[in-house]
């Protein structure tokens, strides 16, 4: 069975909050429903932006076989740092699942479609609020 790390955020993103209890919930039955270990989820901090606990997952990816986050729009919001991420994901042969949206990628064409995702919810977002492009 693939071991995996839950991640979960403190904050708000995209304007959505879920208490950290419904994160877990939602990430202990995706893994349940998937056949995957759940190891306990590491909490970003709740800075504005901070992707210092997601990057400190990265470094120490050898001791799982992938990370469970509750949202694909819980990646950074900068695009440099998205597209780095993916590569980091699929270089070291790992699998990033989105418990929420049922959704995962390990490779680069898995990835285009939660670019597609990113990029429909930015452009929604800014047709509400034409301040955020």
């Amino acid at each position: 069975m693939n071991r995996v790390r839950g991640y979960i955020f403190s904050r708000p993103f995209f304007g959505e909050r879920a208490p950290q209890s419904i994160q877990n919930l939602t990430i202990r039955n995706y893994c349940e429903l998937n056949n995957l270990t759940y190891l306990l989820s590491a909490v970003e901090y709740s800075m504005e932006d901070s992707n210092i606990i997601l990057n400190g997952l990265l470094s120490n990816i050898d001791e799982v076989d992938g990370i469970v986050a509750y949202s694909v729009f819980q990646l950074p919001f900068d695009s440099n740092k998205r597209e780095n991420f993916y590569r980091e994901i699929i270089h070291n042969r790992k699998i990033f699942h989105f418990a929420l949206e049922n959704l995962s990628f390990s490779t680069f064409d898995e990835s285009k479609y939660i670019k597609i995702l990113w990029k429909t919810k930015i452009a929604l977002q800014e047709s509400y609020n034409p301040s955020l492009g």
